[in-house]
């Protein structure tokens, strides 16, 4: 789906290929009958407009009957026509548009979502910009592209059809025409087609130039719209602090810089707009009342055709315009379908790209990390580690030759901001895209990640939870507990719901109480490796430590490597110390060793109390000596 075409053709032969493509054959069929029922158009309206000039005539015995008969078989074939035929075909094609759009939009979701992580690869790791406004391309893009296409393609078979039925007929009725006489009784019609022929083509050459335009200012459009509506979006998560700051000066002129962009293009694209319509209004006036009306005037004026063939040969000639016209009257349409088949087509591109990772980076870099999995009895490893930045020339900004944890143990990773804390956690996980080095999980181990920000998608709390997996996959006793020991307790009779008091939980939770939510989910999955990537951030200081201590208490084989702001990692309430070492990054290098065993609350005790006899002090050799033994 990285072409118009390979787009276009996707759907027709995937899977769903027996729904497309019969869906499409109703539609041709009730197309087609309504081309045959322009033909009976015409000729009705000939049938109304003789009547109309013979109505006095002195051989009309019954002139009022014959003129409502007349009239009333119009009106019959207008309802049958517009209301039966076309109002079938727009069912038939929307049903066929919800069912395409659905397919595409299942199969860029699953093409995003995927294990590759490619959602984060097309949007953080590509050399000249991701594609913007993604969520616009897959929803609006996808929609307004197959509704256009179908159009089209209704459009095609129109005229296809059309040309059938009306050139039949106008053959039908075709008379000689004075100086084409050497064209027999075909004059008339060959005149007609050579005035639709010569009309037609001229005016949609000249429509396409502008519907150029309108593609053009259409894609600016769409980006400028999904950069303005994204700013909002983000704006309204940060709301607090932009209050909090007093910067609504500062967001209402950015505000104003992206819409400036809007408001000029909207501008440009609204004089190409209303040139558009002017040049349609005198095309549709010349095509039906000079170019339809003109062709059979010849052959009336020499007594040829009567009345009646000549309203009816001109009726005829207009509903070949009018079809033939199509083209020009949905050639905005058109424009607009292009912009959204090159939006799309875009992020095809964009997802396909992404498909390699490592590949994909080393266009812009370098990128030769080696993930690998080994007995779990040998923990995490990693080796000979450089990250860098983008660019084939940069510089590695930490290294390390060699790192590992062993099962249990938990490691405080610490360092000034920005030395790359995250980074190493992103690039143990696979989401840090230039550098190299070798990591090595224990086979079989289940990690989880859990970030500083908790967002809340709009699920059930029980949904919430359970992520990244399914509630089933544990049940309401289970789920209960687990918030039970995280702290959350006080919400466990709305575990099915999605709302709680009216709001959703993104906006019920505080930012401590979403960290706790982490908790539930960290003790209900069990996992091997843990990775707290400032995940405590949001908690005081007693809420820090009772984040540790649940993780210690209902989790004791867990792995932990953890980020946070403070200088010591925290301790139990016992004074005992929850990790087992510390990771430094410090000029660029990262060194790991063990963390000091803190000392017993007895010794604690006695180093903190007032001096006493010298006999007293004897005991402590011995103390020290138990507590490193038993550490």
């Amino acid at each position: 789906m990285r072409s118009f075409w390979g787009l276009m053709r996707a759907y027709w032969f995937s899977e769903k290929w027996a729904e497309a493509w019969l869906l499409a054959a109703v539609i041709a069929l009730i197309t087609a009958l309504s081309s045959k029922a322009g033909v009976w158009f015409a000729e009705a309206s000939g049938e109304l407009v003789n009547s109309i000039a013979f109505f006095h005539d002195a051989a009309n015995t019954n002139p009022l009957r014959r003129l409502l008969e007349d009239a009333g078989w119009l009106v019959l074939l207008v309802v049958f026509k517009d209301a039966g035929i076309t109002g079938s075909r727009m069912l038939v094609s929307t049903t066929l548009h919800r069912k395409w759009r659905g397919w595409l939009d299942s199969r860029f979701n699953e093409a995003l979502l995927d294990a590759n992580h490619t959602h984060f690869h097309a949007q953080h790791g590509t050399a000249d910009g991701a594609p913007d406004n993604i969520d616009q391309r897959v929803q609006e893009s996808i929609k307004d592209l197959t509704g256009g296409a179908i159009g089209l393609a209704m459009g095609v078979m129109a005229v296809a059809t059309s040309v059938f039925f009306v050139g039949q007929k106008l053959l039908e009725t075709s008379t000689e025409v004075a100086g084409l006489e050497f064209l027999g009784d075909y004059g008339s019609a060959v005149l007609a087609l050579v005035a639709v022929a010569a009309y037609v083509p001229l005016n949609t050459w000249i429509a396409a130039k502008l519907g150029g335009m309108l593609e053009r200012l259409n894609v600016h459009m769409q980006r400028a719209e999904g950069t303005y509506r994204g700013e909002l979006t983000t704006f309204l998560r940060r709301s607090f602090h932009v209050a909090a700051s007093r910067g609504e000066d500062v967001q209402k002129a950015m505000h104003g810089r992206l819409y400036k962009d809007i408001d000029s293009t909207w501008g440009r694209l609204n004089v190409v707009n209303t040139s558009y319509a002017a040049f349609e209004l005198v095309y549709n006036f010349i095509g039906a009342r000079i170019v339809a009306y003109g062709p059979g005037l010849v052959p009336f004026i020499h007594n040829r055709l009567d009345l009646k063939g000549y309203i009816t040969g001109a009726e005829l000639v207009n509903s070949l315009i009018s079809q033939c016209s199509w083209f020009i009257h949905v050639m905005p349409a058109i424009a607009t379908l292009r912009a959204n088949s090159h939006r799309v087509t875009e992020l095809a591109q964009a997802i396909e790209n992404v498909q390699q990772p490592a590949e994909f980076y080393r266009q812009t870099g370098k990128s030769e990390f080696i993930y690998a999995r080994q007995n779990p009895v040998f923990g995490l490893t990693i080796q000979h580690l450089e990250l860098t930045h983008r660019g084939h020339d940069s510089e590695p900004f930490l290294a390390s030759e060699r790192l590992r944890f062993r099962p249990g143990e938990w490691t405080f990773l610490k360092g000034e901001s920005g030395c790359g804390k995250t980074s190493l956690i992103k690039a143990i996980n696979g989401l840090w895209p230039y550098g190299r080095g070798m990591v090595v999980f224990p086979d079989g181990i289940k990690t989880f990640y859990a970030a500083q920000e908790v967002k809340l998608p709009p699920l059930s709390l029980k949904e919430l939870v359970c992520l990244p997996e399914s509630p089933g996959s544990y049940s309401d006793a289970q789920t209960a507990a687990a918030l039970h020991k995280a702290g959350l307790g006080e919400f466990i009779e709305h575990l099915g719901s999605e709302e709680h008091q009216g709001k959703i939980w993104e906006q019920v939770l505080s930012g401590g109480q979403k960290q706790k939510l982490v908790v539930a989910r960290i003790l209900l999955q069990q996992p091997g490796f843990l990775f707290l990537d400032e995940a405590t951030g949001a908690l005081d200081p007693e809420g820090k430590v009772a984040f540790h201590q649940v993780i210690k208490d209902n989790c004791p084989d867990v792995a932990v490597i953890s980020v946070m702001h403070e200088a010591t990692p925290p301790r139990a309430a016992n004074g005992q110390e929850f990790y087992h070492s510390v990771l430094s990054i410090a000029d660029g290098v990262a060194t790991k060793k063990a963390l000091a065993p803190s000392l017993p609350a007895e010794i604690t005790k006695i180093l903190t109390s007032p001096p006493v006899a010298d006999d007293h002090w004897l005991r402590l050799p011995r103390l020290r000596l138990r507590a490193s033994n038993r550490n």
